[in-house]
This record gives C-alpha cells, structure tokens and sequence, in this order.
C-alpha cells in the first residue's frame, strides 16, 4: 500500500518533521511559544501520527519508532494537550455531560455547519465540508481503534461491536470509510487518502490529531471513548440535515449514500456507547470519568474552532481552505 504524498511544511516544526520524512536527521526545534492550535503545529503532529497510520510515499517506514522523531512528537503533543487542559472545564459528571450531548437544539436561525449547508449551502461550500472532513473520514473509526486493547471487559467488547459497524460489518464495499470516497468522486473530488493535507488548516487537522492523541496513549484511553462517545451520541441529526442539504444541492445517490446510512447507524450506536462501553468503563474504572468528560469536551472545542473557520470564511464570502480544490467537472 502507498501512502500519501509527504505534505509541505508550515513553519520550523512541521519542517523539521517533513525533513525527516525525506531522509534528513531529525533537527532539534524549540517548541516554546508554539501557537498550539497553529498551523505548524498541528502538521507536525499529523505527519508524525500519519507513521503510525498508512505512512507517506518515500518515508521509511521504522521512522514510525524513531527515537528522535518520538522525542519531538512527544514536545509538540505537551504544548497541544497542555493548552487544551487549560481550555476546556474539568469535571467528572460523565451523566450530565452525556444528557447534555442528547439535548438537540431548535430553531430557524442556528449557527452550525449542517445548518448552514440546508439553509444557505452552494454546492463549492459542500466540496470544501467534504474535502475537510475527508482528513478524517477516510480512516473513519481508525484512531479508535487503538483504545480497543487498552480497555477489558464488556466495554471492549462494546467497543468492537461499533467498530464492527464502522468497518461494513464484514461487507468491505460497506466501510464507512469507502462509502466517503464514493461520495467524494461524485462530487469531483480527489478521494486519495490524504491528498488534501495541504489544502486543510490547522483547525482541521488540530480535531483528527486529538484522536490520534488519545489512541495512542494509553493514560487517555478514558478520553478516547470519550471522544469516541460524542461523534456517535451527536451525528445522527447532523446527518440527517445533510442529506437534505445534498438533495437540496442536487447529489445524487452514490453521493449522499454515506451521511444517509449515518442517519440510522449512529442513532443506534448512541444506545450501545451509553449502555455498552461508557457504563461497564466506569464501572470497572471509575477514576476514567474526568478523562471521559475531557475527551467530548476537548472533541467539541476543537469541532467549534473548526466551524467558525469554515462559517467565518463563507460569511465572508471567502474559502475556508487554504488552496481551493479544482472545479469539478
């Protein structure tokens, strides 16, 4: 398998990163100061998780286990998890946090990307919502994955009944992964596993890192699920609102397919996180619940800066990426 194109650095992290890619000794970079949130930092992570996912074309592959390159993965994750600790409210009330995500709000005039694509949505605003959203999509429930054997018991196997789900239930042409990539070739899109690294900010790549994150580190293996937890308990409506948004836009079949088959996947995964992971986790590991809680709360900060840079860019009748993505045919 190939991996994708090595993407193009942003500033002295994700250059010192990218040069390792290509063969370079791994320089030493002061991450003091780093904008956390920034671009720079956000791909450098990306492009040291990415070793642990498909790799890059032309990096070698035991750059995975550098012990330098993992030095400077692990200084760039403390500046990302440290200004997220300091952005997001602690608790440990993993009930109410849960009965909060439940609550959906209503009314003619709220802000959120869904929204806004039924309302007011063009069909380029919804190739760009696509092309953000493909840094993800395209390895959908991967970064998940490594909380499975960092957790036991009935929440393991919780677990790996959504995973189950998320890779087709045993029907590869089902993965929820291709079902994407289908979607993106009907819009006109690059459906290549990471060929819009370079287009996306760093708001976009700052969400998926998070997963990343959490996955692999054992210790926030409570914030794994609990990330996990809050796209499965909240994505059924905004799906939903999608696919009217796509019809509305014209798509066709083959494009709306992915989002329509989470209308009714998620609306049952929201039951078998609830009932079988989050409640036998904590109740086989109680002192997980502030991680659970950090875990949505972090996934919902990091998933309203990325909002606003998509609603902020298109108020402004601008583009939120950072190149356009060609026209499509």
């Amino acid at each position: 398998m190939t991996g994708p194109p090595i993407p193009a650095p942003r500033g002295p992290l994700s250059g010192a990163v990218v040069d390792a890619l290509r063969g370079g000794p791994v320089r030493d970079v002061d991450v003091t100061g780093a904008d956390p949130y920034g671009d720079d930092l956000q791909l450098a992570l990306h492009c040291c998780y990415e070793l642990h996912y498909r790799g890059f074309d032309g990096a070698d592959a035991d750059l995975e286990w550098d012990p330098d390159l993992l030095r400077l993965r692990v200084a760039v994750e403390r500046v990302f998890l440290a200004a997220l600790r300091a952005d997001v409210e602690p608790s440990d009330d993993v009930d109410a946090e849960i009965e909060a995500l439940l609550v959906e709000p209503v009314g003619p005039d709220l802000r959120g990307l869904s929204h806004h694509l039924l309302r007011d949505g063009t069909m380029e605003q919804l190739r760009e919502y696509v092309t953000h959203r493909s840094i993800y999509h395209l390895k959908e429930a991967d970064p998940q994955a490594w909380a499975i054997p960092r957790i036991g018991g009935a929440a393991k196997a919780g677990l790996v009944t959504v995973e189950h789900d998320e890779y087709g239930s045993g029907r590869p042409e089902r993965m929820h992964s291709l079902l994407f990539a289908e979607m993106m070739t009907e819009l006109g899109l690059d459906a290549g596993y990471g060929a819009h690294v370079d287009r996306v900010p760093g708001e976009t790549l700052a969400e998926v890192n998070l997963m990343s994150l959490c996955g692999l580190r054992r210790s926030l293996r409570g914030a794994s699920v609990g990330q996990f937890a809050m796209v499965e308990l909240t994505s059924s409506p905004g799906s939903e609102r999608l696919v009217r948004a796509m019809r509305g836009l014209g798509c066709g079949p083959a494009a709306i397919r992915f989002y329509d088959e989470h209308v009714e996947a998620d609306a049952v995964h929201e039951q078998v996180v609830r009932r079988d992971v989050l409640a036998p986790l904590l109740a086989a590991e109680p002192d997980l619940a502030a991680d659970v809680v950090f875990g949505i709360r972090a996934a919902l900060f990091l998933g309203e800066r990325m909002q606003e840079r998509l609603l902020g860019a298109w108020e402004r009748g601008g583009s939120s990426l950072r190149e356009p993505v060609p026209a499509a045919a």
